[in-house]
């Protein structure tokens, strides 16, 4: 059995469900423009100014005709072209038809395009050789979006897919949500920046980088109080710092059983945190809760729990806060053990793992290998957690478990 007592943990979903009850999403926004919106959130429905596409246009290369002109197969001479951004626009004789290129406006009066596939030239004209419906190869304007109609939600985080969309528009600015604002720190005598030479018992500040790069990705404007050392003083004064120039205050370290002594008093004076004991491996020691402004989340020291608590639990509400109203981690899927997988009852674990889909189209999934929780490389070798259920013991080889793909955060 699990080494801790089980009856005083906290489920992922109850301590999820408890933070996200008391978060609103912020609601100062600004105009900004389309080309500087990658990664925001849309403030407001976006409408189409225009209709799209905007005029009557060919769908194929071919010919322009009317239909009464169609007349017991007999040859139609050329009576001019159409381009792509050089519409015809002469006289278009009776008994005629016009040569079309795929996307030039339809010529008035033309009731259908016939693709050059299905035409015979010749010296006397054009004889086409398949029968013609009304509208066939034209594309409507408004067709695809009409004007005034709704194009994107509020809520929506604007990238690749919908950034060109609103350019074919010819939205040149759009209103997002202004960027949350994240202070983030570590705590610890031991700890030690990336890139400066280690001290007898030091270790490199992993988990403030590591929070500081997914902080990036998810758009947030971070403010990096760097390390802390272990001084009542200055850690108060870390904590009022970026209590009042932040949205949210992300510390690691100093949440743990017998850590936390001064940290709770400190914090208790600031504002309302708790701090909880999950029911998850790895990553049991969590705080959250408000400070005079900011809201406040503590992330577990080992650099393995406290990505898997930041993931889990930090980036949702940061998703919420933002207004990203159609957030959401990937489903998660069944597949079948390759490797045998060691746990304990008694708290929900989330392993490392690789999975893939075998020749037949199922899934199967591998350990990373050693699951400590300061073993940061399983998450640069894995795809994937391997989601063991609170009471499950061991699995074998063979045994569904459920997986959850990571998402762009842990993705490489």
């Amino acid at each position: 059995m699990d080494h801790c007592h089980t009856s005083d943990l906290i489920s992922l979903e109850q301590a999820l469900e408890k933070m996200l009850s008391q978060i609103s999403p912020l609601q100062q926004t600004e105009s900004i423009a389309l080309t500087a919106a990658a990664c925001r959130i849309t403030a407001a429905p976006v409408i189409s100014p225009i209709d799209v596409p905007p005029f009557a246009n060919s769908a194929m290369d071919g010919y322009a005709v009317r239909l009464a002109d169609l007349q017991a197969n007999a040859p139609l001479p050329v009576a001019g072209k159409a381009f792509a951004g050089a519409p015809f626009d002469g006289n278009w004789p009776t008994g005629t038809c016009v040569r079309i290129m795929t996307g030039a406006p339809v010529p008035a009066g033309a009731e259908a395009v016939i693709m050059q596939e299905q035409a015979e030239i010749s010296d006397a004209g054009v004889r086409f050789t398949a029968e013609v419906q009304a509208g066939q190869n034209i594309r409507l304007a408004g067709e695809d979006i009409r004007q005034g109609a709704g194009v994107l939600p509020a809520g929506i985080r604007l990238g690749a897919a919908q950034l060109p969309l609103l350019a074919s528009l010819g939205v040149a600015e759009v209103q997002v949500v202004r960027k949350l604002k994240v202070a983030v720190f570590s705590t610890g005598d031991e700890l030690q920046p990336v890139g400066q030479p280690l001290q007898a018992g030091q270790i490199y500040d992993t988990n403030r980088f590591a929070v500081r790069l997914m902080l990036e990705q998810l758009g947030c404007e971070t403010l990096d109080l760097g390390i802390i050392r272990d001084d009542q003083n200055a850690l108060r004064a870390a904590f009022e710092q970026a209590d009042r120039q932040a949205d949210v205050v992300i510390s690691s370290g100093g949440v743990s059983v017998g850590e936390a002594d001064y940290t709770k008093q400190m914090l208790d004076e600031l504002g309302e945190v708790g701090f909880w004991k999950l029911a998850i491996k790895p990553g049991k020691p969590f705080a959250f809760g408000k400070l005079k402004q900011a809201w406040f989340c503590g992330l577990p020291g080992n650099p393995v729990s406290a990505a898997l608590t930041f993931y889990q639990l930090v980036q949702p509400l940061l998703a919420k806060l933002a207004g990203h109203s159609d957030w959401h981690l990937p489903p998660r899927l069944q597949a079948r053990a390759l490797t045998p997988l060691k746990k304990a009852p008694g708290r929900l674990d989330f392993q490392r793992g690789v999975f893939s889909s075998n020749a037949q189209g199922e899934l199967e999934v591998s350990t990373t290998g050693h699951q400590g929780s300061h073993v940061f490389s399983s998450f640069s070798q894995g795809n994937c957690f391997i989601v063991l259920e609170r009471e499950r013991g061991s699995v074998a080889v063979g045994e569904k478990v459920d997986i959850e793909p990571f998402n762009a955060l842990l993705r490489s």
